[in-house]
C-alpha cells in the first residue's frame, strides 16, 4: 500500500488530469516531477479505484432504433446498448456504465436531482461515475428506507458519494419506505421536520433519476420489511399492475393503479415525478419488458437507457405511432 504522501499525489496528479483537464506534461512541471512519474501515478490511482474508467459507448450506433422509439413512446431521448449478456448482473452493469457515461456529459442546468437510491442499477452507475462537469445545488432522495439496515446503509452512501460528485448537498430521507398504515405516514412526518422538508423539496425537482421494476418482489428486498408484502404484491396484479415507477405501480397503458398502497409510500408522487423538468430511467432485461413498455406509456419518463433486446420488444408492441397518452382510468395522479 501506498504512504500517505504517495497516495496525496496521487489524488492530487488525478485531480489535475481527470477533472481539470490538464496534460501530463503540465501536470509534471506544476508540480516538478517527471512525465513518466505522472504517467505511472494515474496508472496506480486506477489500479487503487481512485480513478474509474466509464466506457464511453459510441452515440446512436442504434440510431434508427433509437428514433423509432422516441417517435413511438414521444420520448426527448433513448439510448440502446449492446450488452454484452441477457443475464441481469451483467446487463445491469451494462446499463449502469452507459447512464454514467451520459450523466457526466449532462449539458442543461440543474439545481436539484431526485435519486433513487435503492435502485441497484443507480447505484452502480454512481460506482463507476467521474466528477460532473454540471454542478447542482441538492441530490434528494426519491424514496425512504427500503429492506433490512445492511441496504439501508448501501443506498445512504451512495446518495453521499453521488451528491460529491455533483457538488451538490445530499438530502436524506430517513424514514421507513413504505410504512403499514397511513396514520403511521402522518404521525412518522408529523415528528419529522428534515422528512418534510426533503419531500417539499421533491416539488421542484430538475431531473429525476428513477429505476423501473417489474409487479413483483424486487430480489434484494424481502416482505414486509419496509417494503410491500407478498400478498400486497398479488392483490395489486390482480387489479392489473405490470410494472411501478418509484413504487408507485402502473397498468398495461402507463395508468397508476387505484390499490391505495400509493398512500403508504414515503417518498416522490406521481404528481412531483410528472412535475421534473427531466426525468431519466435506465432499465432492461425481459423480467422488466412490459413494465418498462407501461411507464413509456403513461409518459412517466422522458430519457430512457436500455437493452437492444428491450428495444425490439417495445417496437415490437402493435399500435398507434405515438403511444405517449396516459388514459388515467383507474385513478388520478395524486399530488
Amino acid at each position: 500500500m501506498a504512504d500517505v504522501d504517495t497516495q496525496r499525489l496521487m489524488v492530487k496528479v488525478a485531480r489535475l488530469y481527470h477533472t481539470h483537464g490538464m496534460r501530463q506534461t503540465d501536470i509534471a512541471k506544476r508540480l516538478q516531477i517527471s512525465q513518466s512519474r505522472v504517467s505511472r501515478l494515474l496508472a496506480q490511482a486506477e489500479e487503487a479505484s481512485i480513478v474509474r474508467t466509464v466506457v464511453a459507448v459510441p452515440q446512436h450506433i442504434h440510431a434508427e432504433m433509437e428514433e423509432q422509439i422516441e417517435a413511438r413512446y414521444g420520448l426527448s431521448e433513448v439510448h440502446v446498448v449492446d450488452a454484452v449478456s441477457h443475464e441481469e448482473p451483467e446487463l445491469t452493469k451494462d446499463l449502469a456504465h452507459t447512464m454514467a457515461y451520459l450523466l457526466y456529459d449532462l449539458a442543461f442546468e440543474v439545481r436539484t436531482i431526485a435519486f433513487t437510491s435503492w435502485s441497484k442499477t443507480l447505484r452502480l452507475m454512481v460506482e463507476a461515475l467521474l466528477p460532473l462537469r454540471t454542478r447542482c445545488e441538492n441530490v434528494v432522495e426519491t424514496l425512504g428506507d427500503l429492506g433490512p439496515p445492511d441496504l439501508q446503509h448501501e443506498s445512504a452512501r451512495s446518495t453521499q458519494q453521488f451528491a460529491s460528485l455533483t457538488g451538490g448537498q445530499p438530502v436524506f430521507l430517513r424514514t421507513p419506505g413504505v410504512v403499514p398504515t397511513l396514520e403511521m405516514k402522518e404521525l412518522l412526518l408529523d415528528r419529522d421536520p428534515y422528512a418534510r422538508r426533503a419531500l417539499e423539496m421533491l416539488d421542484s425537482v430538475d431531473l429525476a433519476l428513477v429505476g423501473i421494476a417489474a409487479a413483483e418482489m424486487d430480489p434484494q428486498l424481502r416482505s414486509g420489511e419496509n417494503f410491500f408484502t407478498d400478498e400486497q404484491y398479488a392483490r395489486v396484479r390482480e387489479l392489473g399492475a405490470v410494472g411501478e415507477v418509484c413504487l408507485h405501480f402502473l397498468d398495461a397503458d402507463g395508468s397508476p393503479i387505484d390499490s391505495g398502497l400509493e398512500d403508504l409510500v414515503v417518498g416522490i408522487t406521481l404528481g412531483q415525478l410528472r412535475n421534473a423538468r427531466h426525468r431519466w430511467a435506465v432499465a432492461g432485461g425481459r423480467r422488466k419488458h412490459e413494465a418498462i413498455r407501461a411507464a413509456l406509456r403513461g409518459g412517466w419518463v422522458d430519457t430512457l437507457v436500455t437493452d437492444a433486446a428491450t428495444a425490439e420488444f417495445l417496437l415490437a408492441t402493435p399500435g398507434a405511432e405515438s403511444e405517449r397518452t396516459p388514459t388515467a382510468k383507474k385513478a388520478t395522479v395524486r399530488g
